[in-house]
């Protein structure tokens, strides 16, 4: 596929990938962040043959060389499937800040022997903790600390500490830190809940077992990505996508691979902001196997505001709020001996050029319908070989479970702009009930990866106060400090860094006039 704007031997350009469960997308962006040139090719059993096929094809088709490369930018399934699949992640360590208080209930709750098997049986509850406002409850046992690290000894990848109502006071955690390393050496990778998760214990705690579990992955996606840039000539500084649609450098995600999580379909959702030049509107990413639907705010992605299940394991760190249907181009379609039509949600993924009906297969699919209804153009296939007799239904089934996944998406009865964006889209019909409009923009197939080339940098702070300690402007601008300097940490110019949105919640339920305050800061690269 080509792009609309030829390449330009005085221009500096970035590249985004997006990894996929079936494709995987990559698009050319020049210094105005104009799309050049787009491919997509299957994404590999070993999701980096698939990153090195479409760095090869990119820079093949659009002749630009791989010194004129500044930016590579990378939103990856990596982690979500070694949590998904129970495979390639790390042993850990986890200590707990946390008794007397919290041992009625014991670390790891919830989680099955599969992923326990996988984690190691080192979890452990350790003195100490502290209350909403930061007051001490116990004192650290610091021996103590010591024989926990002694007993994980040659058995730990990594360790994750987490304390009672550490977002509020870290002392602890960070002083646990500092004997871990003491101990099992200088090396010694350790996650911080208080830099994962928000206030809640075991959730917190679980979203900080699974990003220690995730640090070998992520060093193998960017060593790997590392690899195959440098394999044609790039020398680009590396960022991955986060899951609230912004970047962070490769040394941040090192210790955050947790933030990666469900940054594909936030990838999207930015790119159809950019291509369609709107800041608010609903974004439906139709791929080869399923639909993601989510709500663009002032530019970014909605985040949700419930506990998130990842691999089945509940946690409580910051993810998109993406509705997903089993309705995607590889989709199969099931006719009964009445005349009824099912969809989904299974699908024939990237096996379509050779299953489907179109191509010879005999396998029945959305693409099948949406070509012969001439919504879908595709040289060299036979629309003849799909019975039109069915296509009307097979489109109404269609479009009843998208109207009805938006209007569970939309907060309120008000029709809303509709961006339509992935390689499936062209099955959507012409109208949408709950759509005041609906925008399919240019280079609307690779959304997802122009989406991850952007450029944007976020940080966050996310913290309880007590106003009986704070006046409110001093809890305002410290939490403003905080979100500008995680920003920075993450690899945002600090001159071009502003604050997106700003929310403060009394938390009725705390004593001491407590406020929880959320920030969130973005800038350039």
């Amino acid at each position: 596929m080509t792009g609309v704007t030829a390449a330009n031997a005085n221009q500096m350009y970035r590249i985004g990938i997006d990894v996929g469960g079936t494709n995987t997308d990559a698009a050319l962006l020049d210094s105005d962040l104009r799309c050049v040139h787009k491919v997509k090719v299957h994404t590999t059993a070993d999701v980096n043959e698939g990153i090195v096929e479409a760095v090869r094809l990119l820079l093949q088709e659009s002749g630009v060389n791989g010194s004129d490369i500044r930016y590579a930018m990378l939103g990856t399934t990596h982690c979500t499937n070694a949590i998904v699949e129970r495979k390639h992640l790390g042993r850990v360590g986890l200590i707990r800040i946390g008794a007397p208080a919290t041992t009625a209930v014991p670390p790891l709750a919830g989680w099955d022997e599969s992923l326990r098997a996988a984690i190691g049986p080192h979890s452990y509850i350790a003195t100490g903790g502290y209350e909403y406002d930061g007051r001490r409850i116990a004192s650290l046992d610091e021996e103590e600390i010591a024989e926990l690290c002694r007993r994980m000894s040659g058995e730990v990848d990594a360790v994750a500490v987490c304390g009672v109502f550490a977002p509020v006071n870290r002392e602890q955690e960070q002083r646990v830190g500092e004997i871990v390393r003491d101990v099992l050496g200088a090396d010694m990778p350790v996650t911080y809940s208080s830099e994962i998760g928000s206030i809640g214990l075991l959730e917190r705690e679980n979203a900080s077992v699974l990003n220690a579990a995730l640090l070998q992955v992520i060093a193998g996606v960017v060593r790997g990505f590392e690899k195959a840039l440098n394999g044609f000539g790039i020398d680009a500084q590396l960022y991955i996508c986060q899951n609230d649609g912004t970047l962070m450098k490769s040394e941040y995600a090192l210790r955050y691979p947790i933030l990666t999580i469900a940054c594909g379909p936030t990838n999207s959702i930015r790119g159809a902001a950019h291509l369609s030049g709107l800041s608010d509107a609903l974004v439906v990413d139709i791929g080869g196997t399923t639909t993601d639907i989510g709500v663009l705010v002032q530019g970014f992605p909605r985040q949700s505001s419930a506990a998130v299940d990842i691999g089945g394991i509940r946690t409580n760190f910051r993810m998109p709020d993406i509705l997903s249907i089993g309705l995607g181009g590889g989709t199969i379609v099931r006719l009964d001996d009445a005349g009824g039509v099912t969809v989904g949600p299974d699908s024939v993924g990237y096996e379509l050029t050779t299953r489907a009906r179109i191509f010879g297969g005999d396998t029945l699919t959305t693409t099948d319908v949406a070509v012969k209804l001439g919504r879908a153009a595709w040289p060299g296939t036979n629309a003849d070989a799909v019975d039109g007799s069915v296509c009307g239904k097979v489109d109404a089934v269609i479009q009843q479970s998208l109207e009805d996944a938006i209007d569970r998406m939309k907060t309120s009865a008000e029709p809303v702009d509709v961006i339509l964006v992935g390689g499936g889209s062209l099955l959507v019909p012409e109208t949408l009930a709950g759509a005041s409009r609906i925008i399919r923009p240019d280079h609307y197939d690779a959304a997802n990866a122009i989406g991850a080339a952007l450029g944007l940098v976020s940080g966050e702070s996310e913290r309880i106060y007590s106003l009986d300690d704070w006046s409110y402007d001093d809890v305002i601008r410290d939490a403003k400090e905080s979100a500008v300097n995680e920003a920075t940490a993450a690899g945002a110019n600090s001159e071009t860094v502003e604050i997106v949105s700003v929310e403060d919640i009394p938390i009725a339920y705390l004593p001491g006039n407590a406020l929880l305050v959320k920030v969130k800061a973005a800038g350039k690269l």
